[in-house]
């Protein structure tokens, strides 16, 4: 496959492809004239992030644990405070006190049909110096599960995911009283835990299975990448798809004297108790199911007939946390902006880790601080950003996005008003720049993208993400990537910082990060550290200069540019694919229940044979109606028309600007610069999704299940994916009126930058 992507990449770059070839000296946002000044300013930048400099920055950082509320955390708070005043910054740190569960006993054992204690503890490992630190280790468990005493028999459900469940129904087994053992994968892991509950499971637990995060992706660690028998992944299972942040203080920033709910009016906190544990600890417990043999999409990597149970297995799990305050430390670094200092562009990656961290998140962290070094240096030399940027370092990231949303929260009436958009990183590693993001911004990153160099095939990210798309994408994938402007990016889920901005706020967000070269297992894990990344993943650090050049650049034109560069085109577009798709689920949906009926009508379905299993009888599923999508066909027509008027005007008003020009019309533009403030707001609601109305936006969110997978136009999407045929046409409404809001702001803009 890499042969193949080399020689397309030639074979791609050989050739004059005119709609790919970006202007050398135009910038969207800049005129001619401010565009040289800037494209120098940039060079200088891309000079200075030094590897050496990130590789030493990751080795102090992940030398010690630095989970939430650890010694080390505050310790690696002050230095990266001290760091950037180092490099000329204003910095801070803002300190917010959240709920924080630490483990207080864990026990794991089969009770029948033969004992089996599991050893719930990952073992060091001498070449690697930093995995024996037990004394400061938080142990392998999940964050925010409920506390509980449990024994019952096991059902194995595949990845815990709702269509899991269908299929069990349709063999006629039921988890209820039983303890279920998912998979981790397909789903975000605090999914797995909400969906048992529902289904009438008293306890879960979540393993990794070697198929997807082991040996069978390559050697071990430490012989190579991959998770080890005794590997856990740690994590939180709060029920973040309802809110994130601390789970007392919804909606508002928990600072000390914050008012918080009681602990039992906490409704994120799992309603079961939920451990997770390594494939050697789950060996024995799903070698011992009984019950027929799963499905061949449900086996996995161990050596055993895998197996729905519950047969004779019964397991005994207790699972108790310490239920504390803890306080986070949030780094808060800031260049004053000149002429246009009230709007602020906002960078983030988080410092907190479950164990070490070295990959997750201290890979993306040291790109950050290379930055602002060199954003620093620039500063010396004369650079003046117009806008205010801001650099943050999050903490509590790992058990809820904490951090970040208790910021937000705390500054949510200021950031309404300043923020023109959040630049998020996180993990970083060899390979491809990913991108997810607002549509607004994807014409701007796809600019960003072709203007910084790949260090390993020398080229732009942009043309090697085109070749990899043109050689491995879908039919579709690759008629775009050989005729489209830009080059798509995906929506934005949950799973890291940009969330609470974005979809809380109607912040405009985009995440970077390179990957796709390193992959590995240690996620989560006690070997997620310093010798694991500098023998298996960005070993040289050229791709944390990579990020660092691309991320920077992508603030440095933010903060600078004479028109923040929105377009409205991509989103237009974009929005046209997400009503096809909802239009195809519905007849997806009801091709799929009418098959389920006729299948039960025919008696085709299975009953467990096993006389001591519980057995459910599959239920029959009301068919969608028609669903009246006019009024969201009509708004993306709507939002059309008024993106091609607006970047129609956008480039007369800049192409052929001067500079003289340009501070003639200082007053008009700064007009349109605070319009532009609100063109993602535009797209929310103060009502929010309905059931979580903390998630305000309403084309984007995480999915109420699937956790970090983005649902688009989520309140349709999700209703008929669940059945709820009585909102559909409501939300439909809802989606509409938030795209035809967008439609006339973006018209008036059109018509101010013509006037």
């Amino acid at each position: 496959m890499r042969a193949a992507l080399l020689a397309t990449l030639a074979a791609v770059s050989s050739v004059a492809m005119t709609p790919f070839a970006a202007d050398t000296d135009l910038i969207r946002g800049f005129t001619p004239e401010s565009s040289r000044v800037e494209r120098d300013w940039e060079a200088k930048f891309k000079a200075i992030p030094e590897p050496s400099r990130m590789r030493e920055a990751m080795r102090r950082l992940s030398a010690r644990p630095h989970n939430v509320g650890s010694p080390y955390d505050k310790d690696n708070a002050e230095w990266l405070r001290d760091q950037f005043r180092s490099y000329g910054w204003q910095t801070e740190i803002e300190s917010f006190d959240v709920l924080y569960p630490t483990p207080k006993e864990r026990v794991l054992e089969m009770v029948a049909p033969t004992r089996f204690t599991a050893d719930l503890n990952e073992k060091k490992i001498d070449i690697d110096p930093t995995s024996g630190q037990s004394d400061e280790q938080l142990p392998p468990y999940v964050a925010y599960s409920h506390d509980g005493d449990v024994t019952g028999p096991l059902v194995f459900v595949n990845y815990g995911i709702p269509a899991d469940y269908d299929e069990l129904e349709r063999h006629g087994i039921s988890v209820k009283g039983a303890i279920v053992i998912a998979k981790y994968g397909g789903s975000w892991r605090g999914i797995k835990p909400k969906v048992a509950a529902e289904h009438g499971a008293i306890g879960c637990l979540i393993y990794s299975d070697p198929r997807d995060d082991g040996y069978a992706g390559g050697d071990v660690f430490p012989n190579g990448p991959m998770r080890p028998s005794q590997g856990v992944q740690r994590g939180s299972v709060a029920d973040m798809p309802t809110y994130a942040g601390d789970p007392m203080t919804p909606g508002v920033g928990s600072t000390r004297n914050a008012k918080r709910l009681p602990l039992d009016q906490v409704t994120t906190i799992t309603k079961i108790p939920t451990l997770p544990v390594s494939y050697g600890n789950a060996q024995p417990l799903l070698a011992a199911l009984g019950g027929p043999i799963v499905p061949a999409a449900w086996r996995g990597g161990l050596p055993i007939t895998y197996r729905f149970g519950p047969g004779q297995a019964r397991v005994h799990l207790k699972v108790e946390s310490n239920w504390n305050q803890k306080p986070i430390y949030d780094v808060i670094a800031r260049l004053p902006g000149t002429t246009e200092a009230d709007q602020w562009v906002i960078r983030g990656n988080h410092h907190d880790a479950w164990v070490n961290g070295a990959e997750d998140p201290i890979s993306g962290l040291v790109a950050e601080l290379e930055e602002a070094r060199a954003l620093g240096q620039l500063v010396k030399q004369g650079w003046k950003p117009k806008r205010t940027v801001i650099y943050a370092a999050w903490d509590g990231e790992e058990p809820g996005l904490l951090g970040s949303t208790e910021w937000v929260e705390t500054h949510q009436d200021e950031l309404a008003k300043h923020a023109v958009a959040y630049i998020n990183s996180d993990t970083n590693g060899r390979g491809f720049l990913g991108i997810e993001g607002s549509h607004i911004l994807e014409n701007f990153i796809n600019g960003v993208e072709k203007d910084v160099q790949d260090p390993e095939s020398n080229v732009s990210v942009w043309k090697r993400n085109q070749s990899r798309t043109i050689s491995t994408g879908t039919i579709e994938a690759r008629k775009d990537a050989r005729s489209r402007a830009d080059l798509r990016i995906d929506a934005l889920g949950s799973g890291s910082d940009y969330s609470p901005f974005l979809q809380h706020l109607g912040i405009p967000a985009l995440n970077l990060g390179y990957g796709g070269e390193d992959g590995g297992g240690i996620y989560h894990s006690v070997y997620d550290d310093f010798y694991w990344y500098t023998h298996f993943s960005d070993t040289a650090f050229v791709y944390g200069r990579a990020l660092a050049q691309t991320a920077g650049t992508a603030v440095m034109r933010l903060a600078s540019a004479d028109m923040i560069p929105f377009t409205f085109g991509n989103l237009a577009e974009t929005a046209r694919t997400y009503v096809t798709e909802v239009q195809k689920l519905r007849d997806t949906r009801f091709d799929q229940i009418t098959e389920a009926d006729k299948a039960i009508d025919e008696g085709v379905y299975m009953m467990i044979s096993d006389p001591h299993a519980p057995t459910v009888a599959p239920s029959r599923k009301v068919a969608p109606p028609q669903f009246n999508f006019a009024p969201l066909l009509s708004a993306v027509d709507s939002l059309g028309r008024s993106a091609a008027r607006y970047d129609s005007a956008f480039s007369r008003g800049t192409v052929s600007a001067t500079s003289a020009q340009m501070a003639t019309r200082a007053a008009s533009i700064r007009a349109v610069n605070e319009h532009l403030l609100q063109a993602e707001r535009a797209m929310t609601t103060t009502e929010g999704l309905k059931g979580r109305p903390w998630y305000r936006h309403l084309l984007y969110a995480p999915g109420f299940y699937t956790g970090y997978g983005v649902k688009t136009m989520p309140g349709v999407r999700e209703a008929i994916e669940q059945g709820s045929w009585s909102d559909v046409d409501g939300e439909i409404t809802r989606i509409a009126a938030a795209l035809n809001r967008e439609a006339t702001l973006v018209s008036q803009l059109a018509g101010e930058l013509a006037r």
